[in-house]
């Protein structure tokens, strides 16, 4: 009858009975996953089953359904499902050679296992293989976190996250020149100006005040990118006032420079090494360079009219942050 139904309507029995074909394609699981994690969709963990059952050699599987069970698993504090995350994540190792994505790794599956192993009440055990498979200080921010949160060895700790800290400042700064630039080009000066002022909130944040170094060379290129946005929203005079500033902070760097990592605030211990970047030697460099890239001539000319005025007090200069 059903059959018989279907031809009559002119459709496929499917429809008659109220049935969606589903798409049940590898990209098409792994999108139904990352759905229901965005969504807090406990739904998700069902699914990750059933997509096992049909592809329980796929790395691209394996490895998305051991992140939905790491996600309920430590939200939820369910030591069940933080035990089957380790096992898929295991099983991922052995089938990492599949793996096409870029954001996805060896190390990065080895990071997820430490992780769960401090999670599941075994920090030392996370400690040493987040230790192993800590290539380039990758996980220097999650290792001093589980010194000095789990195992409270927090002498131990201080090296790795003073490490992790002035990383992440670099990392930021590059970044925010890098979306400074582009919001320029599409001459969004506004964004330009908050997200250039936002970077200098934070290098204040982070330079020791009686010292300067790198911190002071960074925030140097920031207030220029923050003088090209008032320059271009019609505030000329707030623009050449704070290339006043630059030029007189940046002399001061540039008299006595040092990119020691013992410039940054709350970094110490026994962090060795220097900050350096593609910009330019001193500051003065850094400055060239950025104009160069924002091929700015009323900027330009600004920067020299204000290098060739008498210098102000970089002592002065400092006390009046911008």
């Amino acid at each position: 009858m059903i059959i018989r139904l279907a031809d009559f309507f002119d459709t496929s029995v499917d429809v008659l009975l109220g049935y969606k074909i589903q798409d049940n394609s590898l990209d098409a699981i792994a999108e139904r996953l990352n759905t229901c994690l965005r969504n807090g969709d406990p739904a998700a963990l069902s699914k990750a089953e059933k997509a096992l059952k049909k592809y329980p050699n796929s790395f691209q599987v394996v490895h998305g359904c051991a992140q939905t069970y790491h996600v309920f698993g430590s939200e939820r504090h369910d030591l069940n499902f933080l035990r089957r995350a380790l096992e898929l994540y295991e099983q991922a190792l052995l089938l990492i050679s599949q793996n096409t994505g870029s954001c996805v790794s060896e190390y990065t599956v080895y990071g997820n296992i430490g992780d769960i192993h401090a999670q599941m009440g075994q920090p030392e055990q996370g400690v040493e293989i987040l230790k192993k498979h800590n290539t380039g200080g990758m996980f220097d921010a999650a290792i001093g976190a589980m010194l000095s949160l789990f195992l409270n060895r927090t002498e131990e700790a201080v090296p790795f996250l003073s490490s992790s800290l002035s990383e992440s400042v670099i990392r930021l700064w590059t970044t925010v020149i890098g979306f400074a630039v582009v919001f320029s080009a599409s001459n969004d000066y506004p964004s330009v100006q908050k997200i250039a002022g936002w970077g200098l909130d934070i290098l204040t944040g982070i330079r020791k005040e009686d010292q300067v170094g790198y911190p002071d060379k960074m925030a140097r290129v920031l207030t220029v990118l923050l003088a090209h946005a008032q320059l271009h929203m019609g505030n000329t005079e707030k623009a050449r006032s704070l290339l006043r500033k630059t030029a007189a902070l940046a002399a001061a760097f540039d008299a006595a420079p040092y990119y020691g990592l013992s410039a940054f605030r709350y970094v110490s211990g026994p962090v060795e090494g220097s900050v350096h970047d593609g910009l330019g030697g001193t500051a003065g460099e850094s400055i060239a360079f950025i104009l160069g890239k924002l091929q700015d001539p009323e900027l330009a000319s600004l920067w020299n009219e204000v290098r060739s005025s008498p210098p102000e007090k970089a002592e002065k200069q400092m006390e009046e942050k911008p």
